[in-house]
């Protein structure tokens, strides 16, 4: 059937020829000549060809069905809209590449049944959005049908009768670009994912319509003084509007993004953004290049998806910190089309064509048929992610997310630590959390969003009101808790005023890799300061994962650190009391989710040390432990009727009444175990002990000692993290002497 659907392709191709000034969007009339000539010659496209064809030849004979609107996310006239345009733009595409008719015939059928549709409609009957769209609930997906609308329109724009494209541009695309705009400010002028959607929206239309005033509107905002609606939402509701030259499309690139990238709404937003950023930059690049919009700020929106590449596992998905749904990754459409258009417009970097490959597609446009061309050769690097620090804020100045990775043998450990800004409405409360990967598994993960994208049956697929009374709460992360209470006391709006400030990011040495860094805002007069350092060495089969973190404070207070573990229970070294009755742990701040399952004490003057099993595997958590601390087992799903979350486990480190304190902490992976072979190998910890030799404001030093007899030490400056400085510490009748903020001592006994 491929053979024959490329046989039909090739029959196609230059069967009809019309004079045109379109397309120019994410085709060009001289790419479209180059695809034609190479169709039947490029697998990767081709294939992807072949697979749109029959997917989009199945809707047309089904045929145009445009309902009234009135679902939410899931509900049949939000799915079927949505279902329309992404249609609509593959068929616009298909007639640019194959010339047969019948995809402009349908696309063109299609307009004019929203023309009919759009001036009978007020807005969505669903009044939960801020800004309530036309043919969806929320202005966004409205955004998205015209982000991919004008690209089909476009396609067909010069093959369209004079009338039909004068009732076209009347009745549906200007009405449209004008209710996202001038009719919704609060939503389309603001620095927001959303608004990003919005302007791309607006741009694009109005470049396929030569209508320059809408292409100015998207790149710069709205005057104010032109919106007769300013300062209230259409419900009526107080807004925040940006004024001039702090909103549209410039702008969302000037302030959305770190030098290096970094969105801060973080990696599933950003996924999600980054189609309207770089589709909407293609078209800019076809249009107008005097904007050089792909060097515009140092070529940001390439090094966003560099940035977003680094931040996924080894199977590709993305980190799922802040409201993200775990499972998204680079198999997203969106980072089909982002990959391969920085490949195009970053000056072909080879090492992104193995992502490429991963993606086993690529869009049908100019961009994805070069990288498909560079695929046949197989000529490119490996992805191989490195460790890096990436800055959060316009400036870079704004925190910052860390990550580490093993290189080598063994299969890849990955440690991520959050001390960036909040994020805005979909950040979480959660400065210094940490995610650590072993392979493609969380083995302490990040909970994401409490969501259920495009499942009606759960809220319409909305956020849960879950996601605000567990997911966003500190407890609900690998963090530490103060007072039962959540960061910044759970306000988003006084959480966004602060950031997390870097201490000290030091890869070079690749046995020891370390990340720090300090948060002093969360919890009025408590300083917070956490250290991870990955560490390397021939007699261990993986990086053993140190954990500094020290809190500094004149009060006495409760603390609680959580360690969402994934798997089953093997072992711990101390006893604890199951509870006979579930109760929840608390009232608010995310603890009356939390089932308190076991409760118990450190065992003398040994570290608590809990060894679990998940796949094939085994990890040991051994952390240090002082006389009054409580060991809690707990798991999620307390206050939960709807099952709306997941019942995961918790191993949470109590200490209470206590001021100045410290948790050191190692995390070790080690062992496996075949189920065929039902054979296990070393499935116990080499990990005996670990110490706290000395903390105060100056240094923090850190034992660590092994069952085969040998010890580290690790010296922290808690102060000084410049590369040079020399520091003395002499301990127990031993001298520390070493420069720079950090020192690891193998070898070493204290």
């Amino acid at each position: 059937m491929y053979q024959n659907l490329l046989l039909l392709l090739l029959i196609c191709v230059n069967s009809l020829t019309y004079a045109q000034n379109h397309p120019s969007l994410i085709l060009t009339k001289n790419g479209v000549v180059e695809i034609k000539s190479n169709i039947g010659h490029i697998p990767k496209f081709d294939a992807t060809l072949a697979n749109t064809i029959k997917k989009v030849d199945a809707e047309i004979t089904k045929g145009i069905d445009v309902p009234i609107p009135k679902d939410l996310a899931g509900g049949y006239t939000h799915e079927r809209h949505k279902l329309n345009f992404f249609t609509v733009q593959k068929a616009g595409v298909l007639f640019q590449l194959t010339g047969d008719e019948k995809y402009a015939i349908y696309v063109r059928d299609m307009f004019l049944a929203y023309a009919e549709l759009m001036p009978t409609i007020d807005r969505h009957p669903a009044t939960r959005s801020y800004a309530r769209g036309k043919f969806f609930w929320q202005c966004l997906n409205d955004a998205n049908w015209l982000v991919y609308s004008s690209q089909a329109y476009d396609c067909i724009y010069d093959w369209l009768d004079k009338p039909t494209r004068k009732k076209l541009n009347k009745e549906l695309f200007k009405p449209m670009a004008d209710f996202l705009s001038v009719e919704t400010p609060q939503f389309f002028n603001r620095i927001h994912n959303h608004s990003t959607w919005g302007n791309a929206a607006v741009g694009m239309i109005g470049i396929v319509m030569n209508d320059d005033e809408l292409i100015q509107r998207a790149l710069y905002g709205l005057d104010l003084n032109d919106v007769n609606n300013k300062g209230k939402d259409n419900d009526g509701g107080a807004i925040q509007l940006i004024g001039q030259n702090r909103a549209g499309f410039l702008a969302q690139i000037d302030l959305a993004f770190s030098p290096d990238g970094y969105y801060t709404e973080g990696p599933y937003y950003q996924r999600y953004a980054m189609y309207p950023f770089l589709i909407f930059a293609q078209a800019l690049a076809n249009n107008k290049p005097e904007l050089k919009i792909f060097k515009y700020r140092d070529e940001v929106l390439i090094k966003a998806v560099y940035a977003l590449l680094v931040q996924t596992n080894t199977a590709g998905e993305f980190f799922p910190i802040n409201d993200s749904v775990k499972g998204m990754s680079i198999l997203s459409r969106e980072l089909v089309t982002a990959v391969s258009l920085a490949y195009h417009f970053g000056g072909n970097e080879q090492k992104l064509l193995s992502f490429i490959e991963m993606q086993d597609r690529v869009p049908l446009n100019d961009s994805g048929a070069e990288a498909a061309m560079a695929l046949i050769n197989g000529n490119y690097e490996l992805n191989k992610r490195e460790s890096i620090e990436l800055s959060d804020g316009a400036n870079g100045n704004e925190g910052a997310l860390g990550i580490l990775r093993s290189s080598g043998k063994t299969e890849e450990v990955c440690l991520v630590m959050k001390y960036t800004k909040q994020g805005m409405g979909h950040g979480h409360f959660d400065k210094l959390s940490f995610i650590y990967y072993h392979g493609e598994k969380e083995v302490f993960q990040d909970y994401g969003s409490a969501r259920w994208v495009n499942i009606e049956q759960k809220d319409g697929g909305g956020y849960l009101k879950e996601n605000t009374t567990w997911a966003k709460q500190t407890i609900a992360h690998n963090t530490l808790v103060v007072n039962n209470k959540s960061q910044y006391l759970g306000n988003t709006k006084d959480a966004d005023k602060h950031h997390s400030t870097p201490f000290l990011f030091s890869v070079n040495e690749k046995s020891v890799q370390v990340m720090s860094a300090k948060e002093e805002n969360a919890y009025p007069g408590v300083q917070m300061h956490r250290t991870m350092a990955m560490i390397t060495d021939d007699a261990l089969q993986y990086p053993l994962v140190l954990d500094i973190y020290r809190v500094t404070t004149s009060d006495k207070n409760n603390y609680d650190l959580p360690f969402y573990f994934q798997g089953h229970v093997m072992s711990a070294n101390f006893n604890y009391k199951t509870n006979d009755v579930l109760r929840p742990m608390g009232k608010s701040f995310g603890y009356q989710h939390l089932w308190a399952i076991a409760k118990g004490a450190p065992n003398n003057d040994q570290p608590a040390q809990l060894s679990w099993f998940n796949g094939k595997n085994f990890y040991t958590l051994t952390s240090n432990v002082n006389k009054g601390d409580s060991l809690i087992f707990g798991r999620i799903g307390a206050n939960d009727p709807n099952y709306n979350l997941r019942t995961d486990p918790v191993f949470i480190l109590r200490r209470t009444n206590t001021s100045n304190t410290v948790f050191a902490s190692t995390y070790e992976v080690h062992g496996e175990y075949s189920p065929v072979s039902e054979i296990a190998t070393n499935t116990y910890s080499k990990v005996k002990s670990i110490s706290i030799i000395k903390n105060d404001n100056d240094y923090s030093v850190i034992q660590i000692q092994f069952l085969q007899g040998n010890s580290w030490v690790f010296a922290l400056s808690n102060k000084g993290n410049g590369g040079k400085k020399e520091h003395k510490i002499e301990l127990n009748n031993t001298l520390l002497e070493w420069s720079g903020a950090y020192k690891l001592f193998f070898n070493t006994k204290l």
